[in-house]
């Protein structure tokens, strides 16, 4: 018969070697273009509901308040839509992203955009006015895009018009702790009454990126709720169905909101 406090003590054990922080993770091996190629060489329907509800809550906005002069995708990874989703909004759209290769990679795709991305815009800008009156939105982007390296942690609050966080809070580290600290930061570092969306892999138990194993923290919408609690009001969470990315995850959350005043 097993010893169960034995068992106990292993299953502790492996909990342990399994939590990995933030900072625990060297960023640079992330492979940027082993990832556009699996997530973003196509759209697909999960991103497409997404981008759906990203758009339409930026351009009510819009309608709502105006213009924004500054605007923050924090993460971007190798992922250019969340900052495409804001292009018609306002005049400075900064990349925020940690690892330098993605850094690199988002300087590329600056300058030369690869062709799926127009599969993307076609679908953002589908019958919302504010994103048709561009006709050459990649050179817009070009022109109104800064990449700046830097960690989410470390964002000074109360910078930002508008901004988008999508698939990094809960994808940096195990801890549920720094998933929190994370998404409170993203939110603070807009300012008061600012719009923002962000996306949440549900469930996820990590991820691999070529021979490279990354961190995730599983959350749910619980989770997400009380991230933005004390940091966001008029939230609307929303689950999207996604299960063919890869193994490991239950779908997808999107947040919409505004910082609170």
């Amino acid at each position: 018969m097993a010893d169960p406090v034995a068992a106990q003590a292993h299953n502790a054990v492996d909990s342990a070697a399994l939590a990995r922080s933030n900072g625990d993770v060297d960023w640079d091996e992330f492979n940027s273009s082993l990832y556009f190629d699996h997530n973003y060489g196509l759209l697909r329907p999960d991103d497409k509901q997404i981008i759906t509800l990203v758009a339409d809550y930026f351009q009510s906005r819009k309608a709502r308040d105006g213009w924004r002069d500054k605007a923050i995708d924090v993460g971007s990874g190798a992922n250019l839509y969340p900052a495409l989703t804001m292009l018609p909004f306002t005049s400075e759209v900064t990349l925020y992203e940690r690892a330098q290769s993605n850094c690199v990679w988002l300087r590329e795709q600056r300058a030369e955009p690869s062709d799926s991305w127009w599969q993307f815009w076609s679908h953002i800008a589908a019958g919302r006015p504010d994103y048709q009156a561009i006709k050459e939105p990649f050179d817009l982007l070009s022109r109104r895009a800064q990449v700046v390296r830097g960690n989410v942690f470390n964002l000074a609050p109360a910078q930002y018009d508008i901004g988008t966080m999508f698939f990094v809070a809960e994808s940096i580290t195990t801890r549920n702790d720094e998933f929190e600290r994370a998404t409170r930061i993203f939110v603070n570092s807009l300012k008061p009454g600012s719009p923002f969306a962000a996306g949440f892999m549900k469930d996820s138990s990590g991820y691999t990126v070529g021979n490279v194993s990354f961190p995730a923290c599983s959350v749910d919408e619980r989770d997400v709720t009380r991230a933005l609690d004390k940091v966001a009001r008029d939230v609307t969470i929303t689950t999207v169905e996604s299960n063919d990315l890869r193994e490991g995850y239950g779908g997808m959350i999107v947040a919409t909101g505004r910082k609170r005043t």
